[in-house]
């Protein structure tokens, strides 16, 4: 039940914050795309049953909800940063540089944001690193969820220009089948450069 998840947005009320958003990635794993951050605060008083990690859901339920969740979202934003940027600056950069332009391009500015595990963001607002947040809380849960179908999406639409490579599969992660493409057709502009270093072992 999502209302399961509210210990930490109830702790953040009763120290005084009246706006709690989430913030959470999607696709740091993936051999080639974009990672994809979201950010929203979510009202307490009508909650979504349902909502969880994104990971814990099945395609069909993270679509349905993503839909509700932005129709009761307060406010939302989610972010790109491509693959080009992530061989410059790694990863883990990227996710934060995602994170930082989702949160401080909300319309609403939050009083403090919630985030997957993540720490040291620089933002002008307060954050609150949780570790397993996504499972633990209800704006991080909400905010993977319209992550994670704003990234599979991309992902699918990529899929039709390379139509040989399956991304509407695997949405760029290192599987058999995407690594045998990649193998038997080369390497895409979309490919993380930095990612694909085993590939001198195979």
């Amino acid at each position: 039940m999502a209302e399961s998840k509210l210990e930490y947005e109830n702790k953040m009320m009763a120290h005084g914050y009246k706006l709690v958003a989430g913030v959470d990635e999607v696709g740091r794993g993936p051999l080639a795309g974009p990672v994809c951050v979201a950010c929203v605060i979510m009202p307490l008083d009508d909650i979504i049953d349902g909502v969880d990690d994104s990971k814990k859901l099945s395609e069909k339920k993270r679509e349905f909800l993503f839909e509700k969740i932005k129709e009761k979202a307060i406010c939302y934003q989610v972010e790109f940063v491509d693959e080009k940027t992530i061989d410059k600056i790694n990863i883990l950069e990227a996710t934060k540089l995602a994170m930082k332009n989702a949160i401080e391009n909300m319309k609403i500015k939050p009083d403090i944001v919630l985030v997957d595990a993540i720490k040291n963001l620089d933002v002008n607002v307060a954050t609150l690193p949780i570790i397993h947040g996504d499972a633990l809380s209800y704006n991080i849960a909400a905010a993977s969820i319209l992550a994670k179908v704003t990234r599979d999406r991309l992902m699918c639409e990529i899929a039709k220009k390379y139509p040989e490579y399956g991304f509407e599969k695997h949405k760029g992660y290192g599987t058999k089948q995407h690594i045998d493409a990649i193998k038997k057709y080369g390497v895409l502009d979309i490919h993380r450069k930095s990612f694909l270093g085993f590939l001198n072992n195979v």
